[in-house]
């Protein structure tokens, strides 16, 4: 069948059929586009017609004049030669089928038109000559063709690149049979600007005379096709490549290319002769392309090899210098601690004052320590020790700065809130905040205060704790400064001197040392941190001691703020009312001397204090005196005490002069140097002569607060901070019999409870009493003698000095309500303090709630406290716990603030504002039995709007976990 075409083509070209005509129905003028037409279908598999050849019976010669301008053509250059390419054969078909009946080596278009094909150009056959292409090209043009109304396109040379050249079409009404007409075109973008091409783009637009041709429209075409314009490059399985490359290796050239009918035969054939040229090429390509990828994955290879090694390299070195579990930046000072886990627990930035312009390095060996820790030092301005301990239950890290240069004040950092994690510790701060992470000062001394104030309270100890299982412990001769900073989320430590609190300069400058230990959670490192025998050395009176004032309350003699207020008709009267409640122990305070610091009885006002104090013991009663370091210069014992050089003396004053302060009701007084040998045995004999005359059989010992020393003070040893004094001076005493202690920074040796601040007769007094109790239970004072009932004195407006400068007598009544919730709260504390008693209130209401909580203290609390008692004395566990030491992985548990538990069995949830009945509660997990109705609860949860009656109190007792509903 391609024979017969190729055939009958070259009789026609050679003037074997004069009436031939043909038409196109899909004419396109560039050969390069036309080629891009073709391999585009090539890529969309498009299914082409096949060429129908039309046979003519007749036999047709060429007309001498056709002959004569054959010859005058040949003459020219072809497009061939000018193209340097040799053309292929032209195939002739027929688009409409004829009335004869197909050959039957020439199938009917039907036969292979398939339904959805467009038609459209296809490529030349091969063996046709330019002098057969020129002929052919000429015999058309000479066609009568219709002119273009509706559209003139004219080839101005001036369309770009794809955009095909100007296409004719003829249609010869006089034949029978439609033929097609195949009609060249060029594009001057493809000329090369040249004058060969430029003379081929003539050739094509005019005629040999120089006249423009009018531009004929293609009936077959419509105004949407024509506006498809071929591409100027072939598109074969998503890969572009450019005609000129295509010409040498494709029987479709662009210079070549024609409109037709598709044939899918010479689809096929086509396609099947440019493949293994189009493999080759898409193998080279493909080679460079894997060859790229290849030498990009090895490149990044390397990259990650050296860094991988540089890390491990680097990892390696800081597992042996700086321990396990840590990671420490020199040069930015970055501090990552990792627990068991490897998970991150604590990051911090230290040495915040030493800049970045000096780089860091390992110490000299004369600088360095023998106990295997690490020491780096910043040339000439500050040098840092770090050392590891692994008590395999925690680790430990032990960090300390040793500042080289004047006014450095080492500093570091810790992030404040991390992971949902909570500090604790530090005791009671001036903002009464439950948590250091809810608070926010600058920095301010570490030393015992008055909260109201100072920024800490009178029970201090350099221990805090975090929840995600962080503990800090700062050493006690480090001039600590702490600072929270909730807006930069920093818990900071300084070491800093200044005048007064850490006058006494241990070191030339200052150094700060502390470590850092870490566990599995906060309730087995508080064990850990805070574990010390409570047992050693104690008697089995102090044991009786201990439980009877976990039994009975503490009754304070009332006063006013004279020493007139107080006699003994005023303590007989006051015992003979509180029998109603119970037995316990009277504390007088310390009018019952003329002078503060007397040490003896005053007559005037106590003259039978002997007989009085029988009474009280035959009643059942203990009687405790209050006690001070402090003497009053009105007193004859601070003569004795100036010649016998017993008195703090001032600073620079060669131990001559007495260091004065004031305290409470003396204006001027001098205090005990605790640090002379010879002061705690005039002391001491002082007391045992009280004790064997009036037969007294305790004491409070009333220190007041760091504060309360004078601003200048000097003793005879050198002091590392003001919490030391109150710290010698309650060891001294031991053996005194001591009920309580004012101010501490390590825990008394039981039977001594530590009290909390003094509380304003308010209902803010009554939260500040249950966070005092919580949070010096958190830092290791498991026995806390929390204020009295109804408030210590009342102040309607802050004052700017400490509490403790003023003689403050007993507050006024307090309302009903306030007293109420305050004792309902004091029934599950360790120990419960009056002053005003319930009968005072001649209400029938505040009388039954008394009774009603004195049975639930001695039928439930007491038994409890008893039961934890051992736990607290072994453990360092405060008997009154915050939530998060039941549960420390419960989230809730750590935010609850107004909760509290008893040991591990009773949540007490109480009312700490005015005029509210309801409240919500949270239950740790397990099952629960309310104490008001006696109901089952279930824990892990929240009940909101719980009621609590006035009369009433939350409390709920845990039960067996196999307890059903």
């Amino acid at each position: 069948m391609a024979h017969s075409g190729s055939s009958s083509a070259a009789q026609a070209l050679i003037g074997q059929y004069p009436e031939l005509a043909f038409a196109d129905a899909d004419v396109e003028t560039d050969a390069e586009t036309d080629v891009g037409t073709e391999e585009e279908e090539l890529d969309q598999d498009q299914d082409g017609v096949e060429l129908e050849q039309d046979h003519d019976s007749d036999d047709h010669h060429p007309l001498p004049e056709q002959r004569q301008l054959l010859r005058s053509m040949s003459r020219k250059p072809s497009l061939g030669e000018r193209r340097n390419v040799e053309l292929p054969l032209l195939k002739v078909v027929n688009e409409r089928e004829t009335e004869t009946k197909p050959s039957p080596e020439t199938p009917s278009p039907d036969h292979f038109e398939a339904p959805g094909l467009r038609r459209n150009s296809i490529s030349m056959p091969s063996g046709i000559n330019v002098l057969d292409l020129e002929a052919l090209r000429l015999r058309h043009q000479m066609q009568h063709q219709d002119a273009l109304h509706e559209e003139i396109i004219a080839d101005d040379g001036a369309s770009s690149l794809g955009t095909p050249a100007p296409t004719t079409s003829a249609n010869t009404p006089d034949k029978a049979v439609s033929t097609t007409t195949i009609n060249f075109a060029n594009n001057n973008n493809n000329n090369n600007n040249n004058n060969n091409n430029a003379n081929s783009a003539n050739d094509d637009s005019d005629d040999e005379f120089g006249n423009r041709k009018p531009v004929h429209r293609d009936r077959f075409r419509s105004r949407r096709r024509a506006s498809i314009a071929p591409l100027p490059a072939l598109r074969l399985n998503s890969k572009e490549m450019l005609a000129s490359d295509f010409d040498s290796h494709s029987v479709a050239s662009n210079q070549a290319s024609i409109t037709s009918v598709n044939s899918l035969a010479s689809l096929l054939r086509e396609k099947m002769q440019a493949f293994p040229q189009l493999i080759r090429k898409k193998k080279r390509e493909t080679k460079d392309y894997k060859i790229k990828i290849f030498v990009i994955l090895m490149f990044f290879i390397i990259i990650f090899l050296i860094g991988y090694a540089y890390v491990a390299y680097h990892q390696q070195v800081l597992t042996r210098s700086y321990f396990q579990k840590i990671k420490f930046n020199s040069h930015d000072r970055i501090l990552r601690i990792l627990n068991q886990e490897d998970k991150e627990v604590i990051s911090g930035q230290l040495g915040l004052t030493l800049g970045f312009d000096t780089a860091p390095f390992h110490c000299l060996e004369e600088n360095r320590r023998s106990d295997g820790s690490v020491c780096i030092e910043w040339n000439g301005i500050a040098r840092l020790h770090m050392n590891f301990e692994d008590k395999e239950v925690f680790r430990c890290y032990t960090m300390q700065w040793q500042a080289l240069t004047p006014g450095l004040l080492p500093t570091d950092c810790y992030e404040l809130k991390r992971d949902n994690g909570l500090w604790f510790g530090g005791g009671v701060t001036r903002g009464q905040e439950w948590s250091l992470s809810y608070a926010n000062f600058a920095f301010a001394p570490y030393a015992s205060g008055d909260p109201q104030v100072h920024q800490f309270g009178n029970g201090v100890k350099r221990y805090f704790i975090n929840s995600i299982g962080v503990a800090m412990q700062v050493s006690e001769r480090t001039p600590l400064q702490l600072g929270v900073n909730r807006t930069e989320n920093r818990f900071c430590l300084r070491a800093a001197n200044d005048e007064f609190t850490f006058v006494n300069r241990l070191t030339p400058l200052p150094q700060l040392d502390y470590r850092i230990c870490t566990t599995e959670d906060m309730r087995s490192l508080h064990m850990l941190m805070t574990q010390q025998s409570l047992w050693d050395g104690l008697k089995e009176q102090d044991i009786k001691v201990l439980h009877s004032l976990l039994e009975e309350p503490v009754w304070r003699i009332p006063h006013d703020s004279s020493p007139d207020s107080l006699n003994e008709t005023v303590i007989c009267d006051y015992s003979e009312s509180a029998i109603a409640m119970g037995l316990g122990h009277i504390v007088i305070n310390e009018f019952w001397q003329e002078n503060i610091g007397d040490f003896t009885v005053d007559k005037s006002r106590f003259p039978t204090l002997k007989d009085t104090i029988d009474v009280l013991h035959r009643r059942g009663f203990k009687v405790v005196l209050t006690i001070q370091p402090f003497i009053s210069t009105d007193s004859d014992n601070f003569k004795d005490a100036v010649r016998r050089k017993l008195l703090i003396y001032e600073r620079h004053s060669e131990r001559s002069i007495p260091a004065l302060t004031r305290y409470k009701s003396s204006s001027s007084a001098g205090v005990l140097d605790i640090t002379n040998n010879a002061s705690v045995p005039w002391l001491l004999e002082k007391l045992q002569r009280l004790r064997e005359e009036y037969g007294v059989q305790s004491f409070y010992l009333d220190l007041g607060t760091g504060y309360n020393l004078p601003h200048y003070y000097q003793c005879r040893e050198t002091l590392d901070n003001p919490d030391m004094y109150a710290r010698l001076f309650t060891d001294s005493l031991e053996g005194a019999g001591l009920l309580a202690v004012s101010t501490a920074s390590v825990v008394p040796k039981p039977p001594t409870f530590l009290s909390a601040p003094p509380a304003n007769a308010t209902w803010e007094g009554l939260r500040e009493t249950l966070t005092a109790v919580l949070n010096y239970g958190v830092i290791g004072y498991p026995f806390v003698l929390p204020g009295v009932i109804g408030g210590d004195y009342l102040l309607e407006k802050p004052i700017s000095k400490m509490v403790s400068f003023y003689s403050l007598g007993q507050p006024p009544l307090p309302d009903p309500e306030l007293f109420i919730r305050w004792l309902q709260l004091a029934t599950f504390l360790p120990a419960m303090q009056f002053s005003h008693l319930p009968s005072e209130y001649r209400s029938d209401l505040v009388t039954r709630v008394a009774q009603e909580l004195k049975e639930v203290r001695q039928t439930v609390v007491i038994s409890l406290l008893k039961k934890y008692l051992s736990p607290s004395m072994n453990e360092g566990l405060p008997l009154v716990r915050p939530l998060w030491m039941m549960d420390p992985h419960d989230p809730a548990c750590l935010v609850v603030s107004d909760e509290f538990s008893v040991g591990e069995e009773l949540i007490v949830a109480p009312i700490l504002h005015p005029g509210r009945e309801e409240r919500e509660v949270y239950l740790p997990q397990g099952v629960w039995k309310d104490g008001i109705d006696g109901s089952l609860r279930k824990g892990s949860r929240w009940m909101h709007g719980y009621r609590v009656p006035k009369d009433k109190i939350a409390y709920f007792r845990k039960m067996p976990d196999n307890t059903r509903f």
